[in-house]
């Protein structure tokens, strides 16, 4: 019996190996198997499909995907006083990974979990932020790293004032969170931007966004 298969896993999850077996939508792809490969918190799994090829002829293939859910991030800003609101924390992936001492500057982000996104963006608003968010403002929603991970993000704006706040921010201590809350000219983050003071995907997509054709395009 293998935990997340045939019984329940850590988290009460079982039939994790049975995503994506019966994905149709493309005829030029039919998915043969699907292995779990490993089950922390998220999911790791190993899928072997048959793949057509722009010349006609099939291919066999197989990907490992990350499964870690959808999630959502939020740009609060203030059009009068020229201000963004994002966050500083540890990441120990961009750590060990070259980045000087690990500590990204973001705009606000989780995973939805059970929600909606627009739930999940204002729970996440409060708990890193301590703002409470007025009309949200749908931007886009990306695949950050279509090579291997699932996740599809769901990116929101949402106007801010100074009345908005609702308390210090800096996550929930009791799931380890530590986040610095900083508000920023937002001509210093696009600056940031320019010389990789923020590296962040969603972060960056949603400052030139800011910038390009939301509420800072000039």
């Amino acid at each position: 019996m293998t935990p997340g298969v045939d019984v329940p896993d850590h988290r009460g999850r079982t039939g994790l190996d049975l995503v994506g077996r019966e994905l149709a939508r493309n005829p030029d792809v039919v998915v043969r198997d699907v292995e779990l490969t490993s089950q922390g918190w998220h999911v790791l799994r190993r899928t072997t499909y048959d793949r057509r090829r722009r010349d006609g002829g099939w291919v066999t293939e197989q990907r490992e995907t990350y499964d870690r859910g959808n999630g959502a991030a939020l740009l609060p800003y203030d059009a009068a006083r020229g201000t963004v609101l994002l966050t500083r924390q540890f990441r120990y992936p961009v750590y060990v990974n070259d980045h000087p001492d690990g500590m990204l500057v973001e705009v606000a982000a989780g995973l939805l979990d059970e929600d909606d996104p627009e739930t999940a963006i204002r729970r996440e608003a409060a708990e890193e932020l301590g703002v409470r968010v007025r009309e949200l403002v749908p931007v886009f929603d990306l695949w950050m790293s279509p090579g291997s991970v699932t996740e599809r993000l769901h990116c929101y704006a949402a106007a801010y004032a100074a009345g908005d706040r609702i308390g210090a921010g800096g996550g929930v201590v009791e799931e380890g969170e530590d986040i610095e809350v900083l508000e920023l000219a937002f001509d210093e983050a696009l600056a940031m931007v320019g010389d990789g003071r923020i590296a962040d995907g969603k972060t960056v997509a949603l400052l030139q966004w800011a910038a390009l054709s939301g509420p800072f395009r000039r």
